[in-house]
């Protein structure tokens, strides 16, 4: 008899358990209190996983449709022919400053003037200046490299060594390599940078300093 009470009593505190449990250890009240919480969990995780708001898709939309806008731009070039730039080229005509857009002028036409060199080198040529890019793909920078000292320096016959010679390599094929930023201005000093050296220019005196791999070189200019 007493083996089946303990039974017993063994059952009624498992249910009870149980029971308090399923309504959070508490009487009617916690119980309510419980499912409450249960309710504003469920709630929470429920936001949580919804999906983004018409806010944040639109801005989302907004931001892809921009990106696909600078992947191509058309504008009017020399003798109001339209030039088409894609890529990188057209990223930074669409991001320039409208200062490096005028200094640039209206783009020109012709093979000579836009394309892909063999190195995989992209440009477009300007009545003031370049736009150039290593290569087109998704990411790679291109700058602006307008008229004056900077770029007849750069675009200076020169050997191997930067010195200037009649049998050198100019522009990005030259020693001084492709540009890898635009030209800065700090006073009456201009800049830039390329892979293999810079090249600067004191737009009050004329000189121009040009440096490639470390070592200063004749500019090359008269």
């Amino acid at each position: 008899m007493r083996q089946i009470a303990a039974l017993r009593v063994s059952c009624v505190a498992g249910l009870f358990a149980i029971a308090l449990t399923a309504v959070a250890c508490g009487s009617d009240d916690s119980k309510d209190a419980a499912a409450s919480q249960v309710s504003m969990a469920t709630a929470t995780a429920t936001e949580s996983s919804a999906e983004p708001s018409e806010d944040s898709t639109s801005h989302t939309a907004a931001a892809a449709t921009s990106e696909a806008e600078a992947a191509q731009v058309t504008i009017t070039g020399e003798a109001d022919v339209a030039v088409t730039m894609s890529g990188p080229i057209a990223a930074k005509y669409a991001s320039a400053t409208d200062a490096q857009k005028d200094a640039l002028g209206k783009a020109l036409t012709g093979d000579r003037n836009a394309g892909t060199r063999d190195s995989g080198v992209v440009f477009q040529q300007f009545q003031g200046g370049v736009i150039i890019a290593k290569n087109t793909d998704s990411g790679t920078a291109a700058y602006v490299i307008t008229s004056g000292g900077i770029r007849d320096a750069w675009n200076t016959e020169r050997a191997a060594d930067g010195t200037p010679s009649p049998t050198g390599k100019n522009g990005s094929p030259g020693p001084l390599g492709v540009p890898t930023s635009d030209v800065t201005t700090d006073g009456d000093v201009q800049q830039a940078s390329f892979e293999h050296g810079k090249v600067i220019e004191n737009t009050r005196t004329g000189e121009v300093t040009v440096t490639v791999n470390g070592k200063t070189v004749p500019s090359g200019l008269t």
